[in-house]
């Protein structure tokens, strides 16, 4: 019969399993066992499960804390149709490996099955269905039960986990998809970068643009006075990321956290990814964590129908799921992630790119990470290494960017308590708290910078590990200047939120915070705007010291010097920084990337005045980056 139009009335209209597990036969009630596991052990046996199978899997139980049933099922090793059949089959129960969505009436308490399964409503058209999934250590209560209640056995069938949870995301898919992009906004409209500019910053900056125009149009002076005020803030910015050569606190390793670990979730947004679907599977399912504590959602677009085909190809685990995220505006990598929240059965969320291939320990270091660390510690950076580095002067630059970033510069944040610039993968998250904290901005480009700001203003911490992430650097310009562009986009988008009000955020930040985040993110704003200007500036300036006009004695000469100052230090910095983190191997693969700092420095700068022209156009726009696998990458390059 069609699934969906009158309820299944018994055995006689069931699917059958594609394998049937051997025996169906009911076991008899159980007298309480001096082994919690004797029980259901017996019930698994009597399905015809093989000894030393369900041997292995009770052992797996006993060391994870979880039932031989979890284990059975995360090992791949049986099929869920045909168990889950077997089971109804038990019970006589009708069995269903599939569900129409359209018997599921939507409502917000829904989403607690996507964390637990254990009953659903169906409403078919003659009467309303239950559809459960049983578990094998309560089987015999559970028969029990319908015997001494065979009315309700009536309006009961059997089903699978995932094809339970299949129906529910399906029937609450435009309310999660509204939530996703409405909830921050709605719940905190000051944390929110829905509206790009606030009507008092839209006043001030206009008025203020229009200031400076008639100033310098009007006074030499004016001029001076702003170049002495840019240059200043450059050196400042500069000896913020000095201080990280200075300071030796660096991610300590900790005992790898113990056998009973809780849930893991990880999500992973992938939008037209199909080429690298097989190279991110692989990596997933080398994390050293128990796979029936391993909650991976792949999280896609529901229109982007070849990276679902890609990742359906793959031989998945039970631990894995594919979320079909509705086609809807902002089309950004936050909006799926929240969309995917609701369905996080996890403690802890780790946040993957399609193209990351994460440590395998990474996860078991944060989670030992947090049992060590403050209960503040709401956020765990993992630090990005670049294994492209030799492919091109642009990967290789990439490379000391990232290995100042996160092996030198984050640490030192971290140690100080000091607010965190998230990078955009790799982050390890307390759920109850991403919770509370609104969840990730969909409107904002940069969600990781937005959500590590965001969470040291509402007393939140975030620190790092020394497990690291591998992933492949852009190698050609264009692509590299679309990520960066939308990277400073997100930048200018999360300085312009955290300003709206001024005064709040120093009371919510703290004096040293505040005045971190004005070096790290606007500070790195104008530094990268008015790069050009400063050599413009040099350039003039070291011509009129030519002529002996100004003498270096003036005030000119002195910001000249200043100048200089800070374009050696810049250049100098960013070479330095990233050699200091570098493995010897890194260092090797480098070449000769400092003849082509002073070139990237300008690629920065052209990307910053991209975003600036790109924002009031395009504000929500994610210039998505293409990605090869791997190993294909290095050998277009090594041709």
């Amino acid at each position: 019969m069609r699934i969906g139009e009158y309820a299944p009335g018994g055995n006689e209209d069931c699917e059958r399993p594609r394998h049937p597990v051997a025996g169906s036969t009911m076991p008899p009630a159980q007298l309480p066992q001096a082994d919690p596991y004797q029980a259901e052990i017996e019930v698994l046996l009597k399905l015809g499960i093989g000894k030393p199978t369900v041997a292995k899997a009770a052992q797996s139980a006993r060391h994870h804390g979880t039932t031989v049933e979890q284990e059975l099922l995360a090992s791949d090793l049986i099929d869920p149709d045909s168990y889950y059949a077997a089971l109804a089959r038990g019970l006589t129960l009708p069995f269903l490996s599939a569900i129409d969505a359209s018997l599921v009436t939507d409502d917000i308490a829904l989403d607690t099955q996507l964390v637990e399964i254990k009953t659903v409503r169906l409403n078919y058209a003659s009467k309303s269905m239950f559809a459960i999934v049983p578990e094998a250590r309560k089987l015999a209560a559970l028969a029990q039960a319908f015997e001494r209640r065979p009315d309700i056995a009536d309006r009961m069938l059997v089903t699978t986990p995932s094809a339970l949870r299949a129906a529910i995301w399906q029937s609450g898919s435009e309310r999660r998809l509204r939530q996703s992009i409405s909830t921050l906004f709605d719940k905190g409209a000051r944390f929110s970068a829905r509206i790009v500019l606030s009507g008092k910053q839209g006043f001030l900056a206009g008025a203020g643009l229009c200031a400076l125009g008639f100033a310098i149009a009007s006074s030499a002076l004016t001029l001076t006075i702003i170049h002495a005020a840019i240059s200043v803030l450059y050196m400042a910015a500069i000896l913020v990321r000095a201080c990280a050569l200075f300071c030796r606190h660096r991610p300590t390793a900790h005992p790898i956290a113990p056998h009973r670990l809780p849930v893991y979730t990880v999500l992973v947004a992938a939008y037209k990814e199909a080429g690298i679907a097989s190279q991110l599977v692989d990596a997933l399912k080398r994390l050293n964590w128990p796979a029936s504590k391993l909650d991976i959602k792949l999280v896609c677009e529901a229109d982007d129908h070849d990276t679902i085909a890609a990742f359906r190809a793959q031989n998945l685990g039970p631990q894995f799921e594919i979320v079909a995220v509705p086609a809807a505006h902002p089309r950004t990598k936050p909006k799926a992630l929240n969309y995917a929240l609701a369905g996080a059965r996890g403690e802890f969320v780790a946040i993957y790119d399609a193209e990351d291939r994460p440590h395998p320990d990474q996860l078991r270091a944060a989670y030992a990470r947090f049992l060590a660390g403050p209960s503040d510690v709401a956020c765990l950076q993992a630090p990005l290494v670049v294994s492209n580095g030799s492919a091109s002067w642009i990967s290789a630059a990439f490379a000391l960017e990232y290995a100042a970033l996160f092996r030198m510069l984050l640490p030192m944040l971290a140690h100080y308590r000091l607010p965190l610039p998230l990078g955009g993968t790799s982050n390890h998250l307390r759920l109850a708290d991403l919770r509370s904290c609104g969840g990730w901005d969909p409107y904002n480009v940069t969600e990781d910078a937005d959500l590590g700001m965001r969470l040291h203003r509402l007393g939140y911490r975030s620190g790092v590990i020394s497990c690291p992430t591998y992933e492949d650097a852009p190698t050609t310009f264009r692509i590299w200047l679309n990520q960066r562009t939308r990277w400073f986009k997100g930048w200018l988008q999360t300085w312009l939120v955290m300003m709206r009000a001024p005064v709040a955020l120093v009371r919510e930040m703290g004096i040293g915070g505040f005045i971190v985040f004005q070096l790290l993110i606007g500070g790195m704003l104008i530094s990268s705007l008015a790069h050009p200007w400063l050599i413009a500036l040099l350039l003039t300036t070291a011509t009129y010291i030519m002529f002996g006009l100004p003498s270096l004695g003036s005030s000119d000469g002195a910001l000249f010097v200043l100048d200089i100052a800070n374009m050696l230090a810049s250049y100098g910095l960013f070479l330095l920084l990233g050699t200091t983190a570098m493995l010897r191997d890194e260092k090797r693969r480098m070449g000769r990337v400092w003849a082509y700092i002073p070139l990237y420095w300008l690629m920065i700068s052209a990307a910053a005045w991209r975003a600036v022209l790109e924002l009031p156009l395009k504000p929500f726009f994610w210039d998505k980056t293409p990605h090869l696998p791997s190993d294909t990458a290095h050998k277009l390059h090594n041709r």
